[in-house]
């Protein structure tokens, strides 16, 4: 395997300037618009949301645009910075309580048990978490009332492949593929230009991981099925207005058929808590 293409670790990196990627790239925005679709499907206006691992703010927005409290928490104090920063102009920051710096794994330093009537955790931050996965859902799953929702998606591991699969079997050791898929854990140990860790998730595992919080999950999709490897042919149909819009509610129904469950970029689930 080559460092210069080391496959698998180039799927969709999620610390990048997700805002600026998604607008720049069709297929982002298909995985975009399906994670909104549930946004706007379950939050309601007067619901206090606790939006975890929130980076530049490109779900915020849409977050904010639904319910009136919403608490922005990041890890980084750089990216709450923008966070902060896109709200202020774009015009939705008096949606936002507070943004506060917080480590996912250690929510009780800032937030109380119940505190919040749903939590939204969308995109890379379960899957970066890796071994401490599951304190960190469990602070999640803490910090919700019971009946709150959970709102959360992750990597998934056969999405990944379904969509970089030639770079995968040209660059990658079938022996390295054979331990990420048996293990779903990536990191330094298999791919050397990545610096940090992470986990992708089988739609079962991930169906299992959340229930298994105390949680009844209500609904699982994939964040796109039918698009992944048609990403070349995407512009054209995202500049006809009537094909792009068919092909979202095509692809919003297709990503909750079982089959299709691991056929995305990430993994949802909507969740209730016991």
């Amino acid at each position: 395997m080559t460092t210069s293409d080391p496959g698998w670790a180039t799927a969709r990196p999620d610390d990048l300037d997700e805002w600026t990627r998604w607008k720049s790239s069709p297929l982002q925005q298909i995985d975009f618009a399906i994670h909104i679709h549930y946004l706007h499907q379950y939050l309601k206006r007067e619901h206090r949301v606790l939006e975890v691992g929130a980076g530049a703010g490109r779900f915020t927005r849409e977050i904010a645009a639904v319910a009136e409290r919403v608490v922005v928490v990041d890890i980084s104090q750089e990216k709450l910075q923008r966070n902060r920063r896109h709200a202020e102009a774009l015009g939705y920051a008096g949606a936002i309580e507070e943004w506060r710096q917080s480590d996912m794994r250690e929510l009780s330093a800032d937030f109380a048990e119940g505190e919040f009537d749903a939590v939204v955790c969308f995109g890379g931050p379960l899957s970066y978490v890796l071994d401490l996965r599951e304190k960190a859902l469990h602070e999640l799953v803490r910090v919700a009332r019971p009946g709150g929702l959970l709102l959360l998606s992750a990597r998934s591991l056969w999405g990944m492949l379904h969509e970089n699969l030639p770079r995968i079997l040209s660059q990658v050791d079938p022996r390295m593929n054979r331990e990420i898929i048996n293990t779903g854990n990536l990191g330094p140990s298999q791919v050397a230009p990545v610096d940090r860790f992470w986990h992708a998730y089988r739609a079962t595992e991930f169906r299992d991981f959340v229930a298994g919080a105390g949680c009844e999950v209500l609904m699982l999709s994939a964040s796109n099925c039918l698009t992944s490897t048609w990403e070349q042919v995407l512009p054209t149909w995202h500049s006809d207005e009537r094909a792009w819009n068919h092909l979202l509610e095509l692809e919003i129904e297709a990503s909750r058929e079982p089959g299709c469950l691991d056929m995305g970029a990430h993994i949802l689930a909507v969740a209730r808590k016991l």
